[in-house]
């Protein structure tokens, strides 16, 4: 029972994305884009303190937990870069999502060459995620609250995380093919 409201939960946010992209390409949405961006967080920390609780983890759980997390910074960073016709949070979104793709297969190769610790989440990838989420916050405060100057804070934030993510790509490669030949 407590893994359906876990997955029910990390399948909601995946629900939120789409709801918060069309809230912010409308532009008259942002106060609710807002809050509702600030409920997915909660989803988020919600079925991941149930899962930790009652030890309660599912195979399915396990892919859509990352893949929720990845789906709702996509879909609003998108929105972002349309919502702001902003270049730098399109390419810097498509630096993002190139490098989770590069995970993705890395994870991919890691499983069928019995080397899955190569690509085993890290702390740093998880402040990765966070300052991410947190630079989202800030870009839909900026609008809903229409204090342009956080956009500049946001664009200042988004650079770091991009940094990060490209770090944290480089060393699952890096783990990924140490020692080993490729093809």
């Amino acid at each position: 029972m407590i893994t359906k409201l876990i997955n029910a939960l990390t399948i909601l946010r995946i629900l939120l994305a789409v709801l918060i992209f069309m809230l912010l390409i409308i532009k008259d949405g942002y106060f609710l884009a807002l809050i509702l961006f600030c409920f997915a967080g909660v989803t988020d920390y919600l079925d991941g303190y149930f899962a930790r609780k009652y030890n309660a983890s599912s195979l399915l759980g396990e892919i859509l937990d990352p893949i929720a997390d990845k789906v709702l910074i996509i879909f609003i960073l998108f929105a972002l870069a349309v919502n702001l016709n902003s270049y730098l949070i399109a390419f810097l979104g498509a630096i993002i999502i190139s490098r989770e793709i590069l995970v993705s297969a890395l994870r991919d190769y890691n499983s069928r060459n019995n080397n899955t610790g190569a690509t085993k989440v890290t702390n740093l990838a998880k402040i990765k995620t966070t300052i991410q989420l947190f630079t989202i916050l800030i870009y839909i405060a900026g609008l809903a609250f229409n204090i342009m100057l956080l956009i500049l804070v946001a664009d200042l934030f988004l650079i770091t995380s991009v940094l990060i993510t490209v770090y944290t790509g480089y060393i699952y490669t890096f783990e990924s093919f140490r020692n080993k030949k490729f093809l």
